[in-house]
């Protein structure tokens, strides 16, 4: 039996669901995340049929993803601070930099090769089903990965 965490985002996904459904013109990008592995999937939900698939666990997937894990990329230099004296007026402050996790850029490859996929099945437009979790860290990285790849939501 789920626990009550997993109770509550079972209906979420279940609410959300009522809403979202994929058809033959614009199918339904599916999202499922582990605690190790993230998954995605195309589905046309009037024939029941998956259409394209990937995730972090595929035997295509795991090169790269073993080259980001042992080479992450470097987060990006601190700016120096301003010289100066002081400025009269209230300074707007700058928000900080999004950190950005190894799993999040997996998650982001992800997105990008369900893109291809779809592009190579002619799939150009999806509805996003983000399965009940909530839209941020790898979600929203696989989300944003699939968009920059030409997936259109």
């Amino acid at each position: 039996m789920p626990n009550m965490k997993e109770q509550k985002r079972i209906y979420r996904k279940k609410r959300i669901r009522r809403r979202v459904s994929g058809t033959t013109e614009r199918p339904r990008l599916s999202v499922f995340r582990s605690l190790e592995h993230i998954y995605a999937q195309v589905i046309d939900d009037s024939t029941g049929n998956t259409l394209v698939a990937a995730s972090s666990n595929d035997q295509s997937m795991r090169d790269e993803i073993e080259t980001l894990r042992k080479n992450p990329p470097k987060p990006a230099e601190a700016k120096p601070a301003e010289e100066g004296g002081k400025k009269k007026g209230k300074k707007k402050e700058e928000k900080p930099e999004p950190v950005v996790t190894i799993n999040q850029l997996i998650a982001a490859k992800i997105g990008e090769a369900i893109a291809e996929r779809c592009k190579a099945k002619n799939i150009s437009k999806v509805v996003f089903d983000r399965g009940g979790y909530r839209y941020h860290g790898r979600v929203k990285s696989l989300a944003e990965g699939a968009r920059k790849a030409g997936l259109e939501f």
